[in-house]
């Protein structure tokens, strides 16, 4: 009987565990929508001259599977390359419209500019993980460069970002899914983004301390059953790999500019050093900004802020410069 409520007791803790996390991730959504580091910097008089948005087209059958196309006002060219913004959210809310301000100011630059919704995690999708949400953004792109091409566009190089959970997936899709992407991917630029998922980086949440909180959470964000014994081995290696971005970069890799925030308690800082690390070991062209005073709104160093959009726009002009 101690050992059954024992186990009682190690699945509520890991409950709310899980709890706590979601919550955490909505608070830093909330911080991200009300706090963008970048929206000073990018704000565009919007128009025809500029280009024009068409809302909502569907590329699969589940109620999020939608996204906004930016088409810049000339069409003239023979090639354009594709910007995707993915949002933030905490993998729980959010939506393609927060970020329309950083959509509206890249195809004002003359890109093609996408943002594109995925199945949130919820009370009515139990079921959805970080992999699925991460599906879904793939089974998206063919159906962009499809809409693109049949309203004038060719589309023949991309560039995917995002900003938190977008950063994430946007890193998933730029190391992992690259070589079936229908579009070459050229480079990759997020902001604060979770890269890993080791129990002992997520000391902010408590994992470190309790094994059976993290195989729960961890569980949850990757949609595969883990258990406090695999914790450490080579299995618990390969059931995370399909959430976790860093494990995908290779000599291959995409150029890749990151942003992180040193007092980060939301995407725990201890888990930037994995991506870093795999750059430096693969020789990938990289730009690191590390934001010293900052937390996941990356708030608090402004002229740091301006540095991470002069990177932008010089990724942007090196990598899938105009043509």
């Amino acid at each position: 009987m101690k050992n059954k409520e024992k186990g009682r007791k190690r699945v509520l803790w890991g409950f709310i565990y899980v709890c706590v996390f979601v919550v955490a991730f909505a608070v830093s959504a909330i911080i991200k929508m009300t706090y963008n580091p970048l929206s000073g910097e990018m704000q565009v008089n919007w128009n025809d001259s500029v280009g024009r948005v068409y809302t909502d087209i569907a590329y699969g059958e589940k109620e999020k599977n939608k996204f906004d196309l930016y088409v810049p006002a000339d069409h003239t060219k023979k090639t354009y390359g594709l910007v995707v913004y993915l949002h933030a959210g905490g993998f729980t809310s959010g939506d393609k419209s927060d970020d329309a301000d950083m959509l509206k100011w890249l195809c004002s630059k003359g890109y093609v500019a996408a943002g594109i919704n995925y199945t949130l995690r919820d009370n009515n999708n139990s079921k959805t993980s970080v992999y699925t949400m991460s599906q879904e953004i793939k089974n998206s792109i063919p159906v962009v460069k499809a809409e693109a091409e049949k309203l004038g566009y060719n589309l023949d190089r991309m560039a995917i970002s995002g900003g938190s959970a977008g950063g994430t997936l946007a890193l998933l899709y730029a190391y992992r899914d690259a070589d079936t992407s229908p579009i070459p991917i050229k480079m990759v630029f997020e902001m604060v983004g979770p890269s890993s998922f080791y129990p002992e980086d997520w000391t902010t949440y408590g994992l470190d301390q309790s094994p059976e909180a993290a195989a729960n959470l961890f569980s949850v964000m990757s949609g595969n059953t883990i258990t406090t014994d695999m914790i450490g081995t080579p299995k618990y290696e390969e059931v995370i790999k399909d959430i976790s971005p860093y494990m995908w970069i290779d000599k291959n890799a995409v150029p890749t500019l990151a942003a992180y925030g040193r007092y980060d308690k939301v995407c725990p800082f201890g888990t930037v050093k994995h991506l870093v690390n795999a750059l430096e070991k693969n020789n990938v062209p990289h730009d690191y900004i590390e934001f010293p005073h900052s937390g996941h709104g990356l708030q608090n160093d402004t002229k740091l802020s301006a540095k991470y959009i002069e990177k932008i726009n010089e990724y942007l002009e090196r990598y899938m410069g105009s043509k």
